[in-house]
């Protein structure tokens, strides 16, 4: 599953693309590698209309699998949305758009290591955006700080298409490329809404360099 990706654009393109009203992010820097549990650009409903800002990424863990754990690391990747877990932050209230540049799958290599595979548009255009959900939680996220309220955020995954299931037959993010696709997502009853978690057409997307860390 996708625990790795980039979002190497510029402000105004997500802001164009993804139709944002608001920008609360400030001074919006390249990011060429975004772990789980860290801060990353989402585009969500407010009240008045789309808003860019920064949340965490990794939504709340069920509480049967926090047991004996003192921290919640989050859950980056959902597969089934309307689990009774999930259910709640299905409406267009809780949906976001996530932009990226590129994402990576892990591929199995004979010694038994692994190492990220990325992959990106393969039609010229560098932004697309995973269907995501968010929410406002309070939880311990990092021993260190205690326990924060943070907006956190996951996003949805599919079967795996052609070029990702070469890698990483499991499964693959779902990623919007149209623009049409984007107000679905944000706007339509959750059954519309739904039917976009779906793989991404065979010859969208193809293998990339890896992301260049900032200098």
């Amino acid at each position: 599953m996708c625990n790795l990706y980039s979002m190497t654009s510029n402000p105004q393109a997500i802001r164009d693309i993804a139709k944002v009203l608001e920008d609360r992010t400030g001074n919006l820097q390249p990011q060429p590698e975004i772990y789980p549990n860290t801060m990353a650009p989402i585009v969500r409903n407010g009240e008045n209309g789309r808003e860019l800002l920064m949340a965490r990424w990794g939504m709340p863990t069920p509480p049967g699998y926090l047991k004996g754990h003192k921290v919640d690391r989050g859950v980056t990747n959902i597969r089934n949305p309307t689990s009774t877990w999930w259910k709640r932050w299905e409406g267009v209230a809780h949906r976001c758009l996530v932009p990226l540049t590129a994402f990576s799958e892990p591929e199995r290599l004979p010694d038994g290591k692994s190492r990220p595979v990325w992959f990106g548009r393969n039609d010229g255009q560098p932004l697309a955006f995973f269907a995501g959900i968010w929410c406002r939680w309070t939880s311990v996220r990092k021993l260190a700080d205690g326990e924060t309220t943070d907006d956190l955020y996951g996003f949805l995954t599919t079967e795996a298409n052609q070029e990702v299931g070469a890698i990483h037959p499991k499964a693959m993010p779902v990623i919007l490329t149209q623009p049409d696709e984007l107000d679905v997502w944000m706007n339509a009853p959750v059954g519309e809404a739904l039917r976009l978690q779906r793989p991404l057409s065979d010859g969208m997307l193809a293998c990339v360099d890896p992301p260049r860390p900032l200098e």
